[in-house]
């Protein structure tokens, strides 16, 4: 019924009378000075946009001597980050509760999902050296992007405006960790590419936790001054890790596994009067190998192969309505595996969604729905709506409700080994999500506040009716999660030099049904209490120091605190930093009761041309 009433709204709103009052040109907001956010099919700026979005920098970034993209995430409240060893070796991504299968990752718009498991999410990661910047938007997210943002979804934007030199980086530190790499990029007005090479190696902080990973990177833009500008982007990540307790039992120490991830892009960005078009051609490529036992693949492993290849036509027109955003995805999905067989499907995505503005701005909304075609799954459709009401230039009231959804992996549909059987006729996991927010945007403070409530059902688990059986795939789960989330960031300065604050808070309240079937192997890990902590300074005109700390607290599970700490001097073309994560050497794990390293050190030196 509910669903119901909010396509009736959304069909209403968008055949209703024409507005009286006139949005910008989207000429005229592209010149705004504010960060454009595209992590939404219509591109505005933070304070316009009526969902809960969180951002970082390049800039915070560097300045918080983090190594990977993937240890920036943690950066932010609301965002769980499980790693398994250090430098996010092996991690998975979580938003407000929801699972490593229920995040969708973007690059630069571009769709990374994985067919077989969210545990490959963040293998797709650019370098750090890559990154412009990162936009988080929270909550039901699939009218925006369709399948897998159940619970959010995270754009990686990549550097844009790139002069002539480079940059030479060792670090080395604890576990014998050594990591090098070379960034070369040139730019010009008709065109510039970027290019990275590095090499991550450790000999591991326990018994087979040892790893190697080679990561490449290029992105060129092409023909900047014809009618058809092209970017391209080719990345591959490939690691080698021992894999001590990362899956199955804590007992199992001798796990191994190898991964690959690569993707292959051409998109444009054209602007035709009061159209902005956005065609796009991907290619993603994972490929995952497993042993149970590292030194006996006869004992058991599993081959994985999943390609996913696609096109996207993503437009944006501005008129006296508004901003109207529109656009189809098509792609065909594959894996090849030795356990899950060989698997093809092909998927549709439309969407569209307007955004009105009403009394001179002070109100805006913006319904929209997304269709999603499966060739195994049928045909979904997914609306949802956003208002915003500003209570002046800097404070924007906002709330927002749709349907999301998840569709299962094939690891979920057809996984079998000695313990666990997929199940093939699983439904898609379904959630209806509301929130409520307030948000304060000016050049000296960044802040939010929001309320969120998420009722998931068709929940994907894991149940047997006797000890003795095999774990089962069901829908047979529903899940309530609530939750309220506080950010703010405040610059400043002290002795003319430069400072940043910033604070983060999220609280989650998880409500499960109680499974039907005796056992079940569903379990809720999410962070209870989560509390982010960033501090930044400029100490003298070349010194600069972090300080960040993050505090979390799991059901059942005692709380616990960690702080990073790093100091950088800048000389010349060189730079020096020095870093040491997990200051006070707190005891923990963060998934699977993979304990987490203690205190290690890091020492970087670096060289720009």
């Amino acid at each position: 019924m509910r669903r119901t009433s909010i396509v009736v709204i959304t069909l209403l709103i968008f055949i209703g009378q024409p507005l009286h009052s006139q949005l910008d040109s989207l000429t005229g907001t592209q010149q705004l000075k504010e960060i454009i956010l595209s992590s939404s099919r219509i591109d505005l700026p933070l304070k316009e946009n009526s969902r809960s979005i969180q951002f970082i920098t390049a800039e915070e970034l560097k300045k918080s001597g983090v190594l990977t993209t993937t240890e920036g995430l943690q950066l932010l409240s609301g965002i769980d980050i499980r790693q398994r060893g250090i430098v996010g070796m092996q991690a998975d991504l979580y938003i407000r509760g929801g699972s490593f299968d229920q995040t969708l990752l973007l690059i630069d718009g571009i769709k990374l999902d994985d067919a077989q498991t969210g545990h490959h999410t963040l293998n797709f990661l650019p370098p750090l050296e890559m990154v412009e910047r990162i936009e988080i938007v929270k909550g039901p997210a699939a009218r925006i992007f369709g399948q897998n943002a159940f619970t959010g979804a995270i754009n990686i934007v990549t550097k844009q405006k790139v002069s002539k030199g480079g940059k030479l980086a060792v670090h080395s530190g604890s576990y014998s960790q050594l990591h090098g790499g070379i960034t070369l990029h040139n730019g010009s007005e008709k065109g510039s590419y970027i290019a990275h090479f590095s090499r991550n190696t450790s000999e591991g902080y326990r018994y087979n936790s040892d790893f190697k990973n080679n990561n490449l990177f290029f992105k060129a833009q092409l023909f900047k001054k014809k009618k058809l500008p092209i970017n391209l982007i080719a990345n591959f990540s490939g690691r080698k890790f021992g894999a001590n307790g990362f899956y199955a039992s804590p007992e199992a120490v001798d796990q191994y596994e190898e991964t690959e991830a690569g993707i292959l892009a051409f998109q444009s960005k054209i602007q035709r009067g009061d159209w902005k078009l956005k065609p796009r051609l991907y290619w993603r490529r994972g490929q995952d190998h497993y042993l149970y036992l590292r030194n006996r693949p006869e004992v058991y492993e599993n081959w994985h192969i999943t390609h996913k290849v696609g096109m996207a036509f993503d437009a944006i027109y501005a008129s006296s309505f508004g901003l109207t955003g529109m656009g189809v995805d098509v792609a065909r999905v594959s894996i090849a595996s030795n356990n899950l067989g060989y698997r093809k499907r092909l998927l549709a995505t439309f969407f569209v969604e307007q955004r009105f503005d009403l009394f001179d701005g002070v109100l805006n909304l913006t319904p929209g729905v997304a269709v999603n075609s499966y060739s195994d799954f049928g045909l979904f459709a997914y609306p949802g709506i956003d208002l915003g009401l500003h209570l002046s230039s800097q404070w924007l009231l906002y709330g927002n409700l749709g349907y999301t959804y998840r569709i299962p992996t094939y690891t979920d549909l057809f996984y079998e080994d000695r313990t666990t059987l997929g199940n093939p006729n699983l439904k898609p996991e379904e959630a209806f999500s509301k929130e409520l927010g307030i948000r304060y945007s000016s050049q000296k403070i960044r802040f939010y506040a929001a309320y969120f409530d998420r009722r998931a059902t068709n929940l994907i688990d894991y149940v047997k009716p006797n000890e003795t059986d095999l774990w089962g795939a069901t829908n047979i789960r529903e899940l309530t999660t609530t939750g309220a989330e506080v950010e703010f960031s405040v610059p400043f300065r002290l002795n003319n030099s430069k400072q940043n604050i910033q604070f983060g808070y999220t609280h989650l309240v998880d409500d499960l049904e109680a499974p039907s079937i005796a056992f079940s192997r569903y379990s809720i890990n999410s962070l209870k209490h989560h509390v982010t902590f960033r501090y930044s300074a400029q100490l003298t005109e070349k010194l600069g120091t972090f300080l960040g700390v993050k505090h979390a607290q799991r059901p059942e599970t005692a709380a616990y605190t960690v702080m990073d700490w790093s100091l950088d001097w800048q000389l010349a073309s060189f730079e020096l930093r020095g870093s040491v994560n997990n200051l006070f050497n707190a005891s923990y794990s963060e998934t699977n009761l993979v304990p987490m390293p203690g205190r290690n050190l890091l020492v970087s030196i670096s060289y720009g041309f």
